[in-house]
């Protein structure tokens, strides 16, 4: 399908319906929060990003794994909300913590000039993660109030920023 045929509405169908309401939900927090909406198709289905800002970074998608919906969260500022990563559950924090850690700070040739690694605390430990792949949790009922938590603190340190 050309990407000038994608729309939303088509993402939504492929949605595990009991959690149509919240993408449907976050769709709308991220578009009255003045992010702009990217639809693409990836191996496993589609790619539906939101950019913020005037550097129009990505602050989350949802993309479609084997294992069914994932939230990814680009937390660039997630150093300013440690108290708020404490208090995820212990599925999230785990999924963090298993996170690989960032090639920039360790070995920076080994990784893209452009990629900004997070360093966060968690649980009082330090952490340089991936941007990638450090806040990616399935959509499920334990983690969605704690996704749509997340956005509303990055998108308030993006604000500050």
């Amino acid at each position: 399908m050309p990407e000038s045929e994608l729309s939303f509405d088509s993402f939504l169908e492929d949605v595990d319906p009991q959690y149509r309401e919240f993408v449907s939900q976050t769709h709308e927090f991220m578009l009255k929060s003045n992010s702009t909406l990217k639809l693409t198709l990836a191996k496993n289905g589609y790619v539906v990003s939101y950019t913020y800002g005037k550097k129009k970074r990505v602050v989350m998608n949802f993309v479609f794994r084997k294992s069914g919906l994932v939230a990814r969260i680009y937390g660039d500022y997630a150093g300013q909300y440690n108290e708020f990563l404490d208090k995820l559950p212990n599925d999230m924090k785990k999924s963090i913590e298993k996170a690989p850690a960032c090639k920039r700070f360790e070995d920076p040739p080994r990784c893209s000039p452009k990629c900004v690694g997070y360093v966060f605390t968690l649980n009082g430990t330090q952490y340089q993660k991936c941007r990638y792949n450090c806040f990616m949790f399935p959509v499920n009922d334990e983690s969605i109030p704690h996704i749509n938590a997340f956005l509303t603190s990055e998108l308030s340190a993006r604000v500050t920023a």
